[in-house]
């Protein structure tokens, strides 16, 4: 299975750098509209055969131009939302943002025990990704789309690529509507082996739909 995994169009919160991350959370800005249109285009040669968003309204208004485009429905998964910032919620200070990467980055090292301040831990987090990816695969899907969050997208990528160190995270920031590609053979369940194909960091559609700096926590790198 190819599976293209995209974060969401720009948000009022990124913008504001809050660690926005409960159900049902806000929508897209003008530019994170903008950064979701460009998304067929951009993924025009690819054979995408299922679009998948999470419970939250910023991925679903990502998701939905490409899914028109290929004349698909958004299927809605809860698995898929953003890592729970817990008690960090809505704080946009520099204690608190350190704080929940560096609660990220732990369990990427392995440390699944450890809970976000207030939220759940690693299990909790991997496993209901885990049973989306799952899902998608025991379906018979070859290249479905996954449109999910930043700091969910490089957790999951990192802990699960073969091919990347745990510090993969660490120096490489995921902007809205950066794509990443996974590829896994058949067997094996959601867990892998996975092997990262593509790590677009940036922004779909060209410089004009960049927002570098605006971007929310979840982009930015873990600095330890």
């Amino acid at each position: 299975m190819r599976l293209i995994l995209i974060r969401h169009g720009q948000t009022p919160s990124n913008v504001d750098h809050f660690l926005d991350t409960a159900v049902p959370g806000p929508g897209l800005t003008e530019l994170g509209l903008e950064q979701a249109a460009a998304l067929p285009e951009a993924l025009a040669g690819e054979p995408i055969d299922a679009v998948y968003a999470s419970n939250l309204v910023r991925t679903q208004l990502t998701a939905a131009p490409l899914a028109a485009a290929l004349g698909l429905p958004v299927e809605v998964r809860a698995g898929l939302r953003e890592v729970s910032a817990g008690s960090l919620e809505m704080r946009n200070d520099r204690e608190a943002i350190t704080g929940y990467l560096k609660t990220v980055y732990s369990w990427v090292k392995g440390d699944l025990d450890v809970h976000m301040p207030g939220g759940p831990d690693g299990h909790e987090t991997f496993d209901r990704f885990d049973a989306v990816i799952a899902e998608l695969r025991a379906a018979g899907l070859s290249t479905p789309v996954v449109v999910s969050h930043g700091a969910m997208i490089r957790a999951w990528c990192s802990s699960r690529a073969a091919n990347v160190e745990p510090d993969f995270i660490v120096d490489n920031a995921l902007s809205n509507t950066g794509v990443a590609v996974m590829e896994s053979p058949g067997g094996g369940g959601a867990a892998g082996p996975w092997k990262l194909l593509t790590w677009m960091g940036e922004a779909v559609g060209g410089r004009e739909l960049r927002d570098y700096g605006e971007d929310g926590p979840a982009a930015e790198d873990v600095k330890l």
